[in-house]
Protein backbone atom coordinates (compact mmCIF):
# COMPACT_ATOMS: atom_id res chain seq x y z
CA UNK A 1 0.00 0.00 0.00
CA UNK A 2 1.28 3.44 -1.33
CA UNK A 3 0.86 6.22 1.34
CA UNK A 4 0.17 9.68 0.21
CA UNK A 5 3.12 12.42 1.11
CA UNK A 6 1.57 15.84 2.20
CA UNK A 7 4.65 17.71 0.80
CA UNK A 8 3.95 15.98 -2.72
CA UNK A 9 0.44 18.43 -2.73
CA UNK A 10 -0.04 20.47 -4.23
CA UNK A 11 2.81 22.32 -5.52
CA UNK A 12 5.47 19.65 -4.56
CA UNK A 13 8.20 18.72 -6.96
CA UNK A 14 6.25 15.44 -7.77
CA UNK A 15 2.48 13.68 -8.45
CA UNK A 16 0.84 11.77 -6.27
CA UNK A 17 0.06 8.22 -7.26
CA UNK A 18 -3.91 7.88 -8.21
CA UNK A 19 -5.92 6.96 -5.27
CA UNK A 20 -7.92 3.79 -5.57
CA UNK A 21 -10.51 2.01 -3.67
CA UNK A 22 -10.89 -1.47 -4.94
CA UNK A 23 -11.44 -0.94 -9.02
CA UNK A 24 -12.81 2.81 -8.47
CA UNK A 25 -10.35 5.61 -8.91
CA UNK A 26 -10.88 9.03 -6.77
CA UNK A 27 -10.35 11.54 -9.33
CA UNK A 28 -8.27 14.48 -8.34
CA UNK A 29 -11.37 16.89 -9.62
CA UNK A 30 -13.49 15.36 -7.33
CA UNK A 31 -10.68 15.78 -4.12
CA UNK A 32 -10.72 19.39 -5.39
CA UNK A 33 -14.23 19.17 -4.57
CA UNK A 34 -14.42 18.20 -1.69
CA UNK A 35 -11.84 20.59 -0.13
CA UNK A 36 -13.84 23.10 0.92
CA UNK A 37 -15.92 20.86 3.35
CA UNK A 38 -11.93 20.46 4.99
CA UNK A 39 -10.50 23.85 6.23
CA UNK A 40 -7.14 23.35 7.06
CA UNK A 41 -3.56 25.28 7.75
CA UNK A 42 -2.41 24.51 4.30
CA UNK A 43 -4.09 23.17 0.69
CA UNK A 44 -2.13 19.68 1.05
CA UNK A 45 -3.30 19.45 4.32
CA UNK A 46 -7.00 19.89 3.19
CA UNK A 47 -6.19 17.72 0.17
CA UNK A 48 -5.33 14.71 2.55
CA UNK A 49 -8.54 14.91 4.40
CA UNK A 50 -10.63 15.62 1.26
CA UNK A 51 -8.79 12.33 -0.33
CA UNK A 52 -9.61 10.56 2.69
CA UNK A 53 -13.25 11.49 3.09
CA UNK A 54 -13.73 10.15 -0.05
CA UNK A 55 -12.03 6.73 0.06
CA UNK A 56 -13.92 6.29 3.51
CA UNK A 57 -17.47 7.38 1.42
CA UNK A 58 -16.36 5.08 -1.51
CA UNK A 59 -15.56 2.20 0.63
CA UNK A 60 -18.81 2.25 2.96
CA UNK A 61 -20.40 2.71 -0.53
CA UNK A 62 -18.97 -0.68 -2.01
CA UNK A 63 -19.81 -2.43 1.04
CA UNK A 64 -23.69 -1.67 0.94
CA UNK A 65 -23.36 -2.32 -2.61
CA UNK A 66 -21.79 -5.46 -1.62
CA UNK A 67 -24.55 -6.48 0.70
CA UNK A 68 -27.63 -5.37 -1.03
CA UNK A 69 -28.13 -2.18 1.53
CA UNK A 70 -28.30 0.34 -1.48
CA UNK A 71 -31.74 -1.22 -2.73
CA UNK A 72 -33.18 -1.55 1.21
CA UNK A 73 -32.37 2.19 1.54
CA UNK A 74 -35.40 2.81 -0.79
CA UNK A 75 -35.71 6.03 -3.23
CA UNK A 76 -34.10 8.19 -0.79
CA UNK A 77 -33.05 12.59 -1.97
CA UNK A 78 -29.43 11.11 -1.46
CA UNK A 79 -29.47 7.13 -2.16
CA UNK A 80 -25.89 7.18 -1.55
CA UNK A 81 -25.88 8.85 2.48
CA UNK A 82 -29.19 6.59 2.81
CA UNK A 83 -27.73 3.35 2.15
CA UNK A 84 -24.39 4.49 4.07
CA UNK A 85 -26.13 5.23 7.24
CA UNK A 86 -28.43 1.93 6.59
CA UNK A 87 -25.04 -0.10 6.74
CA UNK A 88 -23.60 1.86 10.23
CA UNK A 89 -26.86 0.47 11.71
CA UNK A 90 -26.84 -2.71 10.80
CA UNK A 91 -22.77 -3.47 10.94
CA UNK A 92 -21.61 -1.01 13.43
CA UNK A 93 -21.67 -2.17 17.06
CA UNK A 94 -21.41 0.00 19.74
CA UNK A 95 -21.73 -0.83 23.72
CA UNK A 96 -23.66 1.31 25.56
CA UNK A 97 -21.72 2.45 28.28
CA UNK A 98 -22.10 0.67 31.78
CA UNK A 99 -23.19 3.07 34.75
CA UNK A 100 -19.88 2.21 36.42
CA UNK A 101 -17.79 3.52 33.64
CA UNK A 102 -19.99 6.54 33.19
CA UNK A 103 -19.33 7.58 36.85
CA UNK A 104 -15.81 6.78 36.29
CA UNK A 105 -15.11 8.78 33.64
CA UNK A 106 -16.83 11.94 35.45
CA UNK A 107 -14.29 11.49 38.35
CA UNK A 108 -11.31 11.40 35.91
CA UNK A 109 -12.42 14.68 34.03
CA UNK A 110 -14.83 17.15 36.07
CA UNK A 111 -13.17 19.95 34.16
CA UNK A 112 -15.46 18.01 31.13
CA UNK A 113 -18.83 18.35 33.29
CA UNK A 114 -18.24 21.84 34.79
CA UNK A 115 -20.10 24.86 34.58
CA UNK A 116 -17.12 27.89 33.28
CA UNK A 117 -16.27 30.68 34.43
CA UNK A 118 -18.85 33.69 33.38
CA UNK A 119 -17.11 37.33 32.76
CA UNK A 120 -18.91 40.64 32.23
CA UNK A 121 -17.34 42.10 30.34
CA UNK A 122 -16.62 45.90 28.82
CA UNK A 123 -13.87 46.95 26.50
CA UNK A 124 -12.46 49.53 24.59
CA UNK A 125 -11.03 48.37 21.31
CA UNK A 126 -8.10 50.29 19.70
CA UNK A 127 -7.94 48.61 16.15
CA UNK A 128 -4.03 47.59 14.71
CA UNK A 129 -3.12 45.28 12.30
CA UNK A 130 -0.67 42.21 13.91
CA UNK A 131 1.72 43.49 11.06
CA UNK A 132 1.31 47.22 11.44
CA UNK A 133 4.01 48.10 14.00
CA UNK A 134 3.64 52.12 14.08
CA UNK A 135 -0.55 51.55 14.63
CA UNK A 136 0.16 48.89 17.69
CA UNK A 137 2.83 51.10 19.14
CA UNK A 138 0.64 54.03 18.92
CA UNK A 139 -2.50 51.55 19.71
CA UNK A 140 -0.80 51.22 22.64
CA UNK A 141 0.21 54.31 23.92
CA UNK A 142 -3.51 55.83 23.55
CA UNK A 143 -4.40 52.79 25.92
CA UNK A 144 -2.13 53.61 28.35
CA UNK A 145 -3.49 56.90 28.05
CA UNK A 146 -7.37 55.84 28.35
CA UNK A 147 -6.35 53.38 31.15
CA UNK A 148 -4.79 55.87 33.87
CA UNK A 149 -7.67 58.43 33.34
CA UNK A 150 -9.92 55.32 33.58
CA UNK A 151 -8.19 54.84 36.99
CA UNK A 152 -9.28 57.97 38.22
CA UNK A 153 -12.45 58.67 36.52
CA UNK A 154 -13.98 54.97 35.88
CA UNK A 155 -17.33 56.73 34.77
CA UNK A 156 -15.58 58.14 31.66
CA UNK A 157 -15.41 54.03 30.22
CA UNK A 158 -18.61 55.08 28.04
CA UNK A 159 -17.43 57.93 26.43
CA UNK A 160 -14.57 56.44 25.68
CA UNK A 161 -16.42 53.36 24.12
CA UNK A 162 -18.00 55.30 22.30
CA UNK A 163 -14.85 57.73 21.48
CA UNK A 164 -12.20 55.34 20.58
CA UNK A 165 -13.96 51.68 20.38
CA UNK A 166 -13.56 50.07 17.16
CA UNK A 167 -15.84 47.31 18.00
CA UNK A 168 -19.37 47.69 17.43
CA UNK A 169 -20.05 47.29 20.78
CA UNK A 170 -18.96 50.63 21.64
CA UNK A 171 -22.74 51.84 21.00
CA UNK A 172 -23.45 49.61 24.05
CA UNK A 173 -20.58 51.58 26.14
CA UNK A 174 -18.41 49.14 25.24
CA UNK A 175 -20.27 46.36 26.80
CA UNK A 176 -20.04 42.39 25.67
CA UNK A 177 -22.09 41.25 27.94
CA UNK A 178 -21.69 37.32 29.73
CA UNK A 179 -18.97 35.61 28.42
CA UNK A 180 -18.09 31.90 28.76
CA UNK A 181 -14.50 30.50 27.67
CA UNK A 182 -14.36 30.54 23.42
CA UNK A 183 -17.04 33.11 23.07
CA UNK A 184 -14.03 35.87 22.05
CA UNK A 185 -10.64 35.87 20.07
CA UNK A 186 -8.64 32.96 21.88
CA UNK A 187 -5.68 35.17 22.94
CA UNK A 188 -7.95 37.73 24.18
CA UNK A 189 -9.80 34.90 25.76
CA UNK A 190 -6.97 33.38 27.52
CA UNK A 191 -6.08 36.31 29.25
CA UNK A 192 -9.67 37.59 30.14
CA UNK A 193 -9.88 33.83 32.45
CA UNK A 194 -7.43 35.08 34.80
CA UNK A 195 -8.34 38.42 35.34
CA UNK A 196 -9.95 39.88 38.89
CA UNK A 197 -13.13 42.52 38.53
CA UNK A 198 -12.02 45.83 37.71
CA UNK A 199 -9.96 47.31 35.48
CA UNK A 200 -7.17 45.82 34.18
CA UNK A 201 -4.09 47.77 34.34
CA UNK A 202 -2.52 47.96 31.27
CA UNK A 203 -4.39 47.43 27.44
CA UNK A 204 -4.36 43.33 26.60
CA UNK A 205 -3.47 42.81 22.40
CA UNK A 206 -5.29 40.61 20.17
CA UNK A 207 -5.04 40.25 16.12
CA UNK A 208 -7.52 43.06 16.34
CA UNK A 209 -5.36 45.69 18.04
CA UNK A 210 -5.01 46.59 21.60
CA UNK A 211 -7.96 46.28 24.40
CA UNK A 212 -9.23 48.11 27.07
CA UNK A 213 -10.19 45.77 29.71
CA UNK A 214 -12.74 46.43 32.68
CA UNK A 215 -14.00 43.13 34.22
CA UNK A 216 -17.63 44.39 35.79
CA UNK A 217 -18.62 41.07 37.56
CA UNK A 218 -17.10 37.38 37.46
CA UNK A 219 -18.99 34.27 38.36
CA UNK A 220 -16.33 31.19 39.21
CA UNK A 221 -17.26 28.02 37.43
CA UNK A 222 -17.79 25.13 39.49
CA UNK A 223 -18.06 21.25 38.76
CA UNK A 224 -21.38 19.89 38.30
CA UNK A 225 -22.17 16.21 40.22
CA UNK A 226 -22.55 13.41 38.61
CA UNK A 227 -26.35 13.03 38.42
CA UNK A 228 -26.86 16.77 37.09
CA UNK A 229 -24.39 15.65 33.94
CA UNK A 230 -24.89 11.82 33.78
CA UNK A 231 -26.56 12.25 30.47
CA UNK A 232 -23.90 14.17 28.74
CA UNK A 233 -21.18 11.97 30.42
CA UNK A 234 -23.45 8.70 28.75
CA UNK A 235 -23.48 10.53 25.08
CA UNK A 236 -19.76 11.30 25.46
CA UNK A 237 -18.67 7.57 26.18
CA UNK A 238 -21.44 6.38 23.70
CA UNK A 239 -19.21 8.76 20.96
CA UNK A 240 -15.95 7.68 21.71
CA UNK A 241 -17.01 4.24 21.92
CA UNK A 242 -18.36 4.74 18.25
CA UNK A 243 -15.24 6.32 16.89
CA UNK A 244 -13.22 3.69 17.94
CA UNK A 245 -15.71 1.14 16.63
CA UNK A 246 -15.98 3.31 12.93
CA UNK A 247 -12.10 3.24 13.28
CA UNK A 248 -11.69 -0.71 13.44
CA UNK A 249 -14.47 -1.13 10.92
CA UNK A 250 -13.25 1.33 8.25
CA UNK A 251 -9.49 -0.27 8.88
CA UNK A 252 -10.77 -4.06 8.08
CA UNK A 253 -12.74 -2.48 5.43
CA UNK A 254 -9.51 -1.02 3.70
CA UNK A 255 -7.76 -4.44 3.95
CA UNK A 256 -10.91 -6.12 2.70
CA UNK A 257 -11.23 -4.31 -0.20
CA UNK A 258 -7.72 -2.74 -0.83
CA UNK A 259 -7.23 1.44 -1.22
CA UNK A 260 -4.20 2.66 -2.83
CA UNK A 261 -2.38 6.18 -3.12
CA UNK A 262 -3.29 6.65 0.60
CA UNK A 263 -3.64 5.28 4.64
CA UNK A 264 -6.56 5.75 6.66
CA UNK A 265 -5.92 7.02 10.19
CA UNK A 266 -7.45 8.15 13.34
CA UNK A 267 -9.43 11.23 11.99
CA UNK A 268 -10.95 9.07 8.78
CA UNK A 269 -13.59 8.23 11.71
CA UNK A 270 -13.86 11.36 13.19
CA UNK A 271 -14.34 13.18 9.68
CA UNK A 272 -17.41 10.81 9.15
CA UNK A 273 -18.78 11.45 11.68
CA UNK A 274 -19.25 15.31 11.36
Amino acid sequence: MHKIDIEMIPGGAATPPPIRVGEATIEEAAIAEEMQYHPADSAGTAQLKAARALVVRELLRQRAAALGVAEAAGEAVDEADAAIAELLERELEVPEPAEADCRRFHAAHPERFSEPTRLRVRHVLLAAAPDDAPARDAGYRLGEKLVRELQAVPERFTEFAQRHSACPSKEEGGDLGWLAPGQTVAELDRALQHLPEGLHDRPLASRYGWHVVTIDQRVEGRELPYEQVAEHVRHSLREQATRRALRHYLLALEAEIGVEGISLDDDSASALMQ
